[in-house]
């Protein structure tokens, strides 16, 4: 994924405890069935990014985890569609 970096990704809230947005193509992913939790970033179906302020249980690949309660998260994340830029430290 760090290819495709620094990348943009417009996210849509879904479900009330998640956003989602495709990331333009499909990578290779290693799906396992997963409890997420707030914080956490994972891919899903290869092609989309999820990051998480409430909880949920599907099949995904882990990719990140935010360090902020579920109260900051729900802030950032739970009142509307975002968008995102995600990039790498040069120094890794």
């Amino acid at each position: 994924m760090r290819e495709l970096l620094p990348l943009t990704v417009e996210m849509s809230m879904y479900g009330g405890f998640e956003q989602v947005g495709p990331i333009g193509r499909e990578i290779v992913s290693n799906d396992e069935q997963t409890k997420t939790e707030p914080g956490d970033i994972v891919l899903y179906s290869g092609d989309q990014i999820v990051i998480f302020y409430g909880n949920n249980s599907w099949a995904y690949t882990r990719l990140g985890h935010v360090e902020l309660t579920q109260a900051e998260m729900t802030e950032l994340l739970g009142h509307g569609d975002i968008t995102i830029t995600i990039s790498a430290d040069a120094e890794k």
